[in-house]
């Protein structure tokens, strides 16, 4: 029996919306983390808030999986993810590096492959990596596809493991206990690279993730009560992102952080 099923009904609690804000709450304290503690601290209150940020990633590849499966106009949803995919690359820059030149805005124009634009395209190419297994193509030409997708998403902030993520959501939507063992096999390989490529602390710290397995677990199914709000906060969810790190890099810019 599949772990979710033995949840009863009254315990889940939690729609999407409220799943989303906590994901949102999460990844502002991750990102207020690295603006005040720069690099790679080991500052308590640095690695509580970093521990809290592993609950984003997860809880938003776990409903952008949804999404694929409910929206009524993919060629839209998809449009809009890597609208917001480009719109965030330069506060996303600009809050990791604090230049305002434009040529930080290139392509790898801080030497390393690692982080060099946000989350959002790699949600964006998750969406993609879910069409071409949603489609008739030849399993050749989807295991071709899938690592030019890999490559391309590599950049991105959780790299290439955002979108193997969501597709892994995808793929066992409805076995719970598969969804997350593969959010945790993804994560893992993801640990090991960090472990090894940056730093050690913060490699371990990625198998945080793992927390937000039963705050997934009280998702009732639903979106939320009143269509208006629902409508409102989905654009709030995108628009939040590229907004809270155009002023966080404000912050920086003008020398507020660090301030401990």
């Amino acid at each position: 029996m599949d772990t979710e099923a033995i949840i009863k009904a009254e315990y889940k609690k939690l729609n999407s919306n409220v799943l989303k804000i906590i994901a949102i709450i999460a990844m502002t304290l991750d990102h207020l983390a690295w603006a005040i503690w720069s690099g790679f601290s080991t500052n308590p209150i640095a690695l509580i808030f970093h521990i809290i940020g592993r609950l984003t990633c997860p809880i938003m590849c776990y409903f952008i999986a949804e999404g694929y499966h409910y929206t009524k106009n993919l060629k839209k949803y998809i449009g809009r993810m890597f609208l917001f995919a480009v719109i965030s690359h330069f506060p996303y820059v600009f809050c990791s590096f604090s230049y305002i030149d434009a040529w930080s805005f290139l392509p790898f124009a801080h030497g390393s492959p690692f982080n060099q634009t946000g989350v959002l395209w790699g949600f964006a190419w998750g969406l993609v990596l879910i069409k071409v297994y949603d489609s008739k193509l030849k399993m050749p030409i989807k295991i071709l596809l899938t690592f030019l997708i890999l490559a391309i998403s590599f950049p991105a902030d959780w790299s290439c493991i955002a979108p193997l993520v969501i597709l892994t959501f995808w793929l066992n939507r409805g076995r719970f206990a598969k969804q997350m063992l593969g959010l945790m096999t993804w994560v893992l390989v993801y640990g090991i690279v960090y472990f090894f490529a940056l730093d050690k602390i913060y490699g371990v710290l990625q198998l945080a993730v793992c927390l937000a397995i039963p705050i997934l677990l009280l998702y009732n199914g639903q979106r939320g009560k009143f269509a208006k709000i629902n409508k409102f906060l989905k654009w709030v969810f995108y628009i939040y992102y590229p907004l809270h790190l155009t002023v966080i890099g404000l912050l920086l810019y003008f020398g507020v952080f660090p301030f401990f």
